[in-house]
C-alpha cells in the first residue's frame, strides 16, 4: 500500500492545550475510516493535513510535499468536505458547484461542464437550478460532496457525509465513496460517528482519543476476534445455555438474551455444543465464528485512554 500522508511524532498545542500528541499516522490507498469520540483530535489533524495549522513539533508528507510545506498546491489535491455548510447565498447549487471548480483554476466553461455532470453522479436534479438556502439538510449533504470532487482530487477528506441523510440516500452517499475508491482509484478519509458506515465502505480504521492515535489497522483484522470461539443463537434463554456450559469448565459467556458467545477450537466445542443444548431443551439456531463488533473495538480503544490518562 503506497502512503498518501505519513505523519510522524507529530504533537499540536493551542497554548496550553494539546491537541495531539506524539501521533504517528499513515494513510494509503482505499477508504480510511477515522474514528474518535468529540474532542479526540480529528478537526485539528485534517486541519495540520491539509496545512491550515502549523504543527507545535513532529514531520511527515502528505501527497510527496513535506508536512507544512507547498500547502496551496497540496489542497488542489485533495477534495474536502466539512461538516458545516459552507456555501455563497444567492448562489444555486450549479453555480455554487461551479464557483469551488473555478477556485481550482478550471476554467469558467469547463468548470459548468463538470459542475453538471459531478451533480448528475451526485443525484441532483433540477434542484441544482435552485438557491442553496432553499436546500434540504440531503441537498445541502449532496452539494457539499459535489464541491469536494468536481476538480477531480487524488484524496478525499469526508467529514460526517452521511449525517442527517435518511436511509435511501445514506445508502446512495456509501456507494458513491464506493465507486470513486474503487472504480476511480481515489484515496478517501471518512471522518464519522456512525460505525455501519465504516463497517461498509472501509479498508482501514484509525481511532484517535484525547489527541492520540490510539488503534491503527485493516478492518478485516482488527474485527478477527483476540480469542477464538463460537457464537451460537438458540430459541431458549442464553443464560441457561451459559451456565450449563460453566458447570462443565467451558468459558461462555451472555451476548444477548438468545445469543452466547463460547470460547474455544469450533472442532473441539461443535459436539458439545449440541449435546448441551438437547439438555437445555433448547435449538441451536446458527453457529459462527466469533468476531470483534467495530463498536466494542472503538469503546475499548478510548476506554483504555481513559484510564490510562485517569
Amino acid at each position: 500500500m503506497s502512503e498518501l500522508i505519513d505523519l510522524k511524532n507529530l504533537t499540536k498545542d493551542y497554548g496550553k492545550f494539546r491537541a495531539l500528541e506524539d501521533v504517528n499516522l499513515t494513510v494509503g490507498d482505499g477508504v480510511t475510516g477515522l474514528l474518535g469520540p468529540n474532542g479526540a483530535g480529528k478537526s485539528t489533524l485534517i486541519k495540520v493535513i491539509l496545512g491550515l495549522v502549523r504543527t507545535t513539533s513532529g514531520t511527515g508528507h502528505v501527497l510527496g510535499h513535506p508536512l507544512g510545506r507547498k500547502a496551496a498546491e497540496v489542497r488542489t489535491k485533495i477534495g474536502y468536505m466539512p461538516e458545516d455548510d459552507c456555501y455563497v447565498h444567492g448562489l444555486a447549487g450549479i453555480e455554487t458547484v461551479q464557483l469551488a471548480a473555478e477556485l481550482s483554476r478550471i476554467p469558467k466553461t469547463e468548470a459548468l461542464r463538470r459542475g453538471h455532470e459531478i451533480l448528475d453522479f451526485c443525484g441532483m436534479g433540477q434542484e441544482r437550478y435552485r438557491n442553496v438556502e432553499t436546500y434540504s439538510t440531503g441537498m445541502r449533504q449532496k452539494l457539499r460532496f459535489a464541491m469536494s470532487i468536481v476538480h477531480d482530487p487524488k484524496m478525499l477528506i469526508l467529514d460526517e457525509p452521511t449525517s442527517g441523510l435518511d436511509p435511501e440516500e445514506r445508502e446512495a452517499m456509501l456507494n458513491r465513496i464506493r465507486i470513486l475508491s474503487r472504480q476511480f482509484g481515489k484515496a478517501v478519509i471518512l471522518c464519522t460517528h456512525i460505525l455501519p458506515d465504516v463497517q461498509v465502505v472501509c479498508d482501514d480504521v484509525r481511532i484517535l482519543s484525547r489527541g492520540t492515535v490510539k488503534l491503527s489497522g485493516g478492518l478485516k483484522e482488527l474485527c478477527e476476534t483476540r480469542d477464538a470461539g463460537l457464537t451460537v443463537q438458540l430459541s431458549g434463554e442464553a443464560d441457561d445455555f451459559v451456565a450449563a456450559l460453566t458447570r462443565d469448565g467451558i468459558r461462555a459467556e451472555t451476548m444477548t438474551p438468545r445469543v452466547a458467545r463460547v470460547f474455544g477450537e469450533a472442532g473441539l466445542l461443535n459436539p458439545v455444543l449440541w449435546r448441551k443444548a438437547e439438555l437445555c431443551e433448547m435449538t441451536i439456531r446458527s453457529v459462527a465464528p466469533t468476531r470483534n463488533s467495530l463498536e466494542q473495538i472503538f469503546l475499548e480503544a478510548v476506554r483504555e485512554v481513559r484510564v490510562a490518562n485517569s
